[in-house]
Parts: structure tokens; sequence; C-alpha cells
């Protein structure tokens, strides 16, 4: 039985619906008897949380956990995959696999953690259940009497989504081409198919001024301090015409040295928020006038510098987040309606850009915690053991919808509809290849 194709056997269409909840049991089972070793796995990383690009010790022991599988061999595993602390883990058909092309089903794990808190936003549990979902995937394929089936089961290890975009990087070194689909779940406190995280842009703003004494001649001072809560109090009164969905907020890092002194230096960091790439522009197009706005009126000068990569919005794949729905109340799940997915509270990851590039899934789970994403309870909950039956119970649901995914080519099709449509209104396909 290859994907596309239907064996045929008896009962026809039933028996092959039957055959594939068969290997769904089959990848459960899998996750179930692999499920001391992955609360291990989510344990080293939590125990040592590195902040992005610096997940050295989170990535030495995911690629040992792939190496370690049984039989040995059995992953193809890349260390330092195009990011020091990325890595890529490779499953399916030998090289020289004649045609037809395998289906490439992508599983993707974080790892990295927040300064001061730990994995207050639960990494070590995202990296747990991309890990678990591919070895249930893994594991039902390889329990079919006939040859390996055309299918690549492909991890990849996404270092830094908390600052700077490691998933992006990715992007840019071609480790996202060829894939047909990704998968990957994010701790929450409820359970979301979906939800509608917005796209981001950061900048840093540094004003310039002159020092002098502030009692003696304050006036052959330029206060650079007062540039920097000018453009505080500007972004403040801005937000009256700022539409409901856009958000701003940002910090004062630096605004001087002594009381004493005329700041002759202030930095400021912000973070912009609109649902859409369309949308994004526009909000910081009106902050960066604040900011020089401020520069202006304080005679300093000022130095606005975008991050090295925008966030963009999660395009939603209503074909794959139902299949994943079906999937979970299977096991149990109880899902939030349509409506409060839609409309509920979202941030902001470096997942929505690749689903501008490949069609992917991001739901969101319970941990068996009410606390709060990016607090220390939060942190508490992620390393809990009863974190781990939500974790693997998330896992079972998106390795169960990867199959679905290979045997129902109606399905394929489907994603592949939606995610065109998606590029499609937000003008965005002409630049995907």
């Amino acid at each position: 039985m290859r994907p596309g194709e239907e064996r045929p056997v008896e009962g026809g269409a039933c028996a092959a619906v039957f055959e594939v909840e068969l290997l769904k049991l089959r990848a459960a089972e899998c996750i179930d008897e692999a499920a001391e070793r992955l609360g291990a796995l989510s344990r080293a990383i939590w125990s040592e949380p590195e902040l992005a690009y610096e997940e050295h010790h989170a990535h030495d022991v995911l690629t040992r956990f792939f190496q370690s599988e049984r039989p040995a061999a059995s992953w193809a595993v890349q260390p330092h995959y195009q990011l020091i602390t990325a890595f890529r883990a490779e499953w399916g058909p030998p090289r020289g696999w004649a045609a037809p092309r395998p289906l490439h089903l992508g599983f993707l794990c974080e790892y990295d953690a927040l300064p001061g808190i730990g994995h207050a936003c639960g990494h070590n549990l995202i990296a747990e259940v991309g890990a678990a979902a591919a070895l249930g995937v893994k594991g039902a394929l390889e329990s079919l009497p006939e040859p390996p089936l055309p299918v690549k089961v492909i991890v990849l290890g996404t270092p830094a989504e908390e600052d700077g975009g490691g998933k992006i990087d990715l992007i840019e070194a071609g480790a996202f081409k060829n894939l047909d689909v990704v998968f990957m779940a994010h701790p929450s406190q409820e359970n979301a198919a979906y939800l509608p995280d917005v796209a981001e842009h950061d900048v840093t703003v540094k004003y310039y001024g002159k020092a002098s004494h502030a009692a003696a001649y304050p006036w052959e001072g330029l206060n650079a301090l007062d540039a920097a809560v000018l453009a505080y109090n500007n972004l403040s009164v801005l937000r009256q015409q700022m539409k409901p969905t856009w958000r701003v907020h940002g910090i004062i890092k630096n605004g001087g040295v002594k009381p004493n002194i005329i700041p002759s230096y202030s930095e400021l960091i912000y973070y912009f928020r609109a649902p859409s790439m369309k949308e994004l522009p526009v909000l910081t197009k009106k902050a960066e006038d604040c900011f020089r706005a401020a520069a202006l009126a304080t005679g300093c000068t000022v130095e606005i510098k975008g991050g090295a990569h925008d966030y963009y919005n999660v395009l939603p794949n209503k074909s794959l987040w139902k299949a994943y729905i079906e999937n979970g109340k299977k096991l149990g799940i109880d899902f939030i309606s349509e409506d409060a997915m839609l409309n509920g509270p979202s941030g902001s990851t470096d997942f929505g850009n690749v689903t501008f590039v490949v069609p992917g899934i991001h739901p969101y789970f319970y941990i068996g915690s009410n606390a709060l994403n990016h607090t220390e309870q939060y942190t508490e909950a992620a390393g809990s053991q009863e974190a781990q039956f939500y974790t693997l119970r998330t896992a079972k649901a998106l390795a169960m919808t990867a199959l679905d995914v290979i045997f129902k080519p109606e399905l394929l099709e489907r994603i592949r509809e939606d995610f065109k449509l998606k590029l499609q209104e937000e003008e965005f396909l002409n630049t995907v290849e």
C-alpha cells in the first residue's frame, strides 16, 4: 500500500479506512513504548535551560536520542544542521529509491528557553512532541508487511524561536525545501487546533544627545532620555488610533548613567504586532514616525534598526486542523470552539514563516495546569510529570493526522489547496516556488 493508493482488499474503501485506523493504534502504541525515554528527553532539556542559538546541551541530547534509536542506524542524523544548534534526523526509503518521489513529512522540535525563568514556554515539551510523533509514524509504517513506503519522516531541530527566528534561518538555508507538510505543537492552557498567531517586527531605537552638567549648565545638553520618554509617550498616545488587533510594547533599556549628567544616550526595544504581514508595515510606519518626532522635539539624533527577521502570521490550514481535531477527539482531547479558537489571544512565532513556504499545523495543548506561559509557574508545570500525559497524547494526535495525510490522497490535495488559497489571500503566492 503506497501513499495515494488503496490496497485491493475485500471490503474496498471501508477495509482501507479500517487499516489506517489500525496503523494509528500502532503509532500510539509506539509512543507509549517510548514514553520513559521521551520523558527523560524532555526533563534533560528542561533541567538545563539555554537561550536562543546557545542550545548546545539540548542539541546534543536530541541528536543522541535519535542516534540511539533501535534498530541501529534507523535514523540518519545530521548534527549542527545549517546552524550550530540545529539538527536533522531522517527516516525513510534507502538511498536510490525509485519513483514515485517519497512524501516528505516534517516534525519540528523547539528547545530554547527564556532568560531568567527557564522553560516558561514549555519548549522542552515541544521537542518531546516532535520526537514522539515522528517515532509514532515511523513505527506504524514499519509495522506494514510490505517493503518500506515511499515516505520520508524528517525531524528538524529548530533553535531560537524566542529570539532571532531559527526557523527563518533554516528556511533561508533551504532546510524546508521539498517538505510536503510540517507538524508541531505548543503548550498552552487549552487545546486548540489553531490560534491566530500574528506577524511581528521588532526594533531597537537609539537616541544620541549631548552630555552636560544637569545642575550647572543643563542648557548645554541634549537629553537623550527625554527623547526616549517622549517616544514612549508618543506611542501611548498613538494607541487611541490603533486598530484593536494591533499590539505595541517596549522597554527603555538604557536611560543614562547618573542623575547629574544629562543623558547623551538612550535605547529602547519595541515589538510591533499585527494580524497579517499586509498590516504590519502600516503599524511600523506610524511607530517610527513617533520615534522620529521625539528626536526632532529634543534635538537628538535617532537610529532605528529592525531585527534580523520579521515573524510572519501563522496561516491556517482548515483541512489539516479538522483532521487533527478528529484524531484528537478519538484520544479524548477536549478542544475549544472554533469561534474561541479564531478570536482567542495569541502571540507570534517563527512557525508563521514556515506556513508561507509549506503547509503546516501548530496546535496548542493543555499540560495539566492553568498557569500562564512566560511565568515561573508555567516553568514548573512544563517540567512536571503531569504534563507528560497531555504531551504524549498530543504527539499521538499529530502522528495519527500524519498517517491520514499519507494514506488519504484527497486530504493531502485539500491541504495543498488550502495552502495556495491562503497565500493568495496574503498576496504572497508570487514569492513562493
